[in-house]
C-alpha cells in the first residue's frame, strides 16, 4: 500500500484501501470501491471518484485522538512528520521522499523543509477532496 493510502486508511478506515492508486493519479481519485488490487485500481477507479466524497469524515477528532494516544506534543495541523507519527506511519526522510514521489512533487527532495510544507498542503487537499472535513484554520 502506498504511503498516502496508509494515511487515508488510518483516517477513513480500511475501506479507503483502494484510494492510493486513484489518489496518486488524480486528486479526486477512488474511494472505498474495491479493497483488492490497488495496483490495478487506476483503471477501475475512474468510475468511482464521485462516490468517494459521499462519505464525509471529520479529520480533526480522529487525528486529535491519535495524538492523545501518543502522549507527546504532535502538531498534525502544521507538520507532515507529526501527522505521520500520530498515525503510526514511518515519517523518516526516505518515507517522505516516497510520499512526495507518489503525490507528484517536482521540487528538490533534498530540501526537506520545502518538501514537508508542500507535502502537508497536498495531503490536506487530498483528504478534503476525498471527503475529509478539515478544521477551518487548515489552508488547503
Amino acid at each position: 500500500m502506498s504511503i498516502f493510502g496508509k494515511i487515508m486508511s488510518a483516517i477513513f478506515g480500511s475501506s479507503a484501501s483502494a484510494t492510493p492508486a486513484g489518489g496518486a493519479a488524480a486528486p479526486a481519485g477512488g474511494g472505498g470501491a474495491g479493497g483488492g488490487g490497488a495496483a490495478t485500481a487506476g483503471g477501475g477507479a475512474a468510475a468511482s471518484p464521485t462516490s468517494a466524497p459521499a462519505k464525509t469524515v471529520d479529520v480533526a477528532p480522529i487525528l486529535d485522538k491519535a495524538v492523545a494516544a501518543k502522549h507527546e506534543k504532535l502538531e498534525w495541523r502544521t507538520s507532515i512528520v507529526d501527522l505521520m507519527k500520530a498515525l503510526d506511519i514511518d515519517s523518516s526522510l526516505g518515507a517522505r521522499k516516497e510520499l512526495a514521489k507518489e503525490l507528484g512533487y517536482t521540487g528538490d527532495t533534498n530540501n526537506s523543509a520545502s518538501m514537508n510544507v508542500w507535502l502537508h498542503k497536498q495531503v490536506m487537499a487530498k483528504l478534503a477532496a476525498n471527503g475529509g472535513k478539515l478544521p477551518p484554520e487548515i489552508k488547503h
